[in-house]
């Protein structure tokens, strides 16, 4: 299953209806997590079945605001409790040490699921029809939605208060040409890519660029009193500078990823333990820290997740393989050359090879995702591509010859 995202725009007294419906929406799961407290307190056993026909006694009786939500986003309400139940469950089986679930503040439920019915979508006019709510206007509705069965849509509020429709169609292969090119790729700090046909492509370090607008939001902050007029306004700003660095990493990702399932049929990566690089060295340490923030700020996880989900979708293979040793090996001998990160050429004493140390790396992981023993190497000059390229749309070819597999 696939999700689009669009952005919707909708009038002032949909805005209020949206917040209100959020309200109804939260007050529901407290009530129906509140019951579920006094069962398991009596020694009885609720069932998902038995809370949803709750709500039908809730909406004659005592909450009768029910009646202004939507049914199934109600019922959807109760299937995200039982989710959450559920969840902890697991955690708790699994030996870890759980508490139990929290009754939801105001402002802390932000989503209402409209899950098969009560939409309806016109991608011409760039509207969408929801049921209790209205037509709203939105941006971002194309062909491919022509294409796919909607099983739902998730409307959502992100913390600068706009409003988002997150739509889920059933995943479809999208028609892309195969290539039968192979490609190993190695991901780093001070270049985010370096693959195996010579391609460096710069790190864009979209937190460094708003990382002094962003501390002097936060010091802002932290000197307004909670939840005073002030506090809000500048939560907003600190809300929009967070959500402007998100939305450039995620569309400098997406183009990069979509770049490499155009033009390659089989990818290699390494099967990196994220969090446990990001957490090494001494936090003490002014330099550990800054590489710290680099790492979590490259989002080298979403960035494979970007590529698996389009790989799938267009029929081709994305392969991991085990990260340990490929920058130390040298890709035409197979020793063992031992340096360190202040090292960034590789230099085998065994058969005298010279070349980047990354681009060595990416070629041991291709090695690796494919099998090949055996592979040509030639030093040859690393072609770099700007991230400022990516993000305006350039697109970035080669025109060398990919290293010959034996």
């Amino acid at each position: 299953m696939l999700t689009y995202k669009v952005q919707l725009y909708p009038n002032k007294q949909q805005q209020a209806k949206l917040v209100e419906q959020l309200d109804i929406c939260r007050k529901l799961y407290n009530k129906l997590l509140e019951e579920c407290k006094k069962a398991r307190e009596k020694g009885e056993k609720l069932t998902q079945s038995k809370t949803q026909s709750f709500i039908v006694r809730l909406k004659n009786n005592s909450m009768p605001e029910l009646k202004e939500v939507y049914s199934k986003v109600l019922q959807m309400v109760n299937h995200t409790l039982w989710v959450n139940i559920k969840s902890l469950s697991k955690l708790k089986k699994s030996g870890r040490k759980i508490g139990h679930l929290r009754f939801k503040g105001k402002g802390c439920y932000k989503t209402i699921n409209y899950n098969q019915s009560g939409f309806k979508i016109d991608e011409y006019k760039n509207k969408i029809t929801f049921s209790k709510i209205g037509i709203i206007n939105c941006r971002g509705l194309n062909n491919r939605l022509r294409k796919n069965k909607i099983k739902g849509i998730i409307l959502k509020r992100s913390q600068t208060g706009r409003w988002f429709a997150n739509i889920q169609v059933e995943n479809t292969l999208t028609d892309l040409p195969k290539t039968n090119k192979r490609v190993g790729i190695d991901v780093g700090v001070s270049s985010f890519i370096v693959d195996s046909d010579g391609r460096r492509v710069e790190n864009p370090k979209n937190i460094d660029k708003q990382l002094k607008k962003i501390k002097i939001a936060h010091r802002i902050l932290s000197r307004k009193k909670k939840d005073s007029k002030n506090w809000l306004k500048a939560k907003l700003q600190l809300a929009k500078l967070l959500a402007q660095v998100t939305n450039q990493r995620k569309d400098f990702l997406h183009k990069v990823s979509r770049f490499y399932v155009r033009s390659y049929d089989f990818i290699c990566v390494e099967d990196l333990n994220i969090t446990a690089l990001s957490q090494k060295g001494n936090k003490n340490n002014k330099r550990s820290r800054t590489l710290h923030r680099h790492i979590l700020d490259a989002s080298w996880g979403q960035f494979f997740s970007y590529l698996s989900y389009k790989a799938v979708n267009a029929d081709k293979k994305v392969v991991k393989v085990h990260p340990e040793g490929t920058t130390q090996e040298c890709s035409r001998c197979g020793r063992i050359v031992k340096k360190n990160l202040s090292t960034r050429t590789h230099l085998c004493p065994y058969c005298d090879l010279e070349l980047d140390r990354d681009y060595n790396a990416s070629i041991n992981i291709l090695k690796r995702g494919t099998g090949c023993t055996s592979l040509l190497v030639e030093n040859r000059p690393l072609v770099t591509i700007s991230a400022s390229a990516i993000v305006s749309g350039q697109v970035f070819s080669m025109n060398q010859e990919i290293p010959t597999l034996r």
